[in-house]
């Protein structure tokens, strides 16, 4: 395992038994809600905290991209920056609905290098090392070797938030749930995406996102032979808050039947996020 992965696993292994402590106590966490339908626990923030420590402690230079907002500003001029989702699923982790994750990425002079999304319900480890290939504990993960889209198991999300787009999202549903084996929504888009690098789904949608929910994600899938992309099947899925991930032939079969949607979600763009700005 590369140096710098070993180091992003134990971020992940710490801030997992944190939330896993915490599970134990659902009833007497502190929670707060961010916006509609958005909440964040002191869970949240502690295992950020931990995750922040453990990498900055190994990397002082590095700088920090997370969701809670840990060590915003440090190091803006870095290299190298590390995309941090401490608890991908906070409302499924409120309900005790064991689907979340821990999602950890690298970006090296703009590119995702190194890649970790951790599940610790089912302590499963999901790495991947750019040029090095995609791993479940240890076993190489393949994208699934499906070919027509009526065979697959897709998977997604809905932009929850403030219901924007849900008529048009719900409409794309129903196109998927016509020319597909089954949709699944389970609420993790980080674990989503670790789940087609493994082969469990074999696709991938998504509108709304966040760079901490993809970025590791993205590796893992890339490195099990899968494409990423935006609704167009473009590059522009860290930051421009819409994913397609899927093998190459369900992809290109996953945007064509997602085409008709596309003009209808141009403002559903998750707002940009910028590098850490100093100050």
């Amino acid at each position: 395992m590369h140096p710098t992965l070993t180091i992003a696993v134990k971020a992940a292994r710490r801030a997992g038994n944190l939330i896993n402590r915490s599970a134990r106590d659902l009833d007497l966490l502190t929670v707060t809600a961010k916006g509609p339908k958005d909440f964040v626990s002191e869970v949240d923030r502690a295992a950020e905290a931990t995750i922040v420590k453990t990498l900055l402690d190994a990397y002082p230079d590095h700088a920090i991209l997370a969701e809670e907002g840990t060590a915003k500003g440090a190091n803006a001029d870095a290299e190298n920056l590390w995309i941090i989702d401490p608890l991908d699923g906070t409302t499924n982790f409120l309900h005790g609905f064991p689907q979340y994750c821990v999602s950890i990425a690298l970006q090296h002079r703009g590119q995702i290098t190194q890649g970790v999304i951790y599940d610790p319900v089912r302590n499963d480890l999901f790495t991947a090392t750019r040029g090095r290939g995609a791993f479940l504990n240890d076993r190489r993960m393949r994208v699934s070797r499906r070919d027509h889209l009526r065979d697959c198991l897709i998977g997604t999300g809905f932009p929850f938030r403030d219901g924007s787009y849900l008529d048009t999202y719900l409409q794309m549903m129903k196109t998927m749930i016509e020319q597909t084996a089954g949709l699944r929504r389970p609420g993790a888009a980080a674990l989503d995406l670790a789940y087609v690098a493994a082969g469990f789904y074999d696709g991938f949608f998504e509108v709304g996102l966040n760079a901490w929910d993809v970025a590791a994600g993205s590796l893992l899938v890339q490195e099990a032979g899968g494409l990423i992309g935006d609704m167009a099947g473009d590059g522009d899925f860290l930051h421009g808050g819409q994913v397609i991930a899927a093998n190459a032939k369900v992809f290109s079969q996953m945007v064509s039947a997602l085409a008709p949607f596309r003009d209808h979600l141009t403002r559903s763009r998750a707002p940009r996020v910028s590098r850490p700005a100093a100050g």
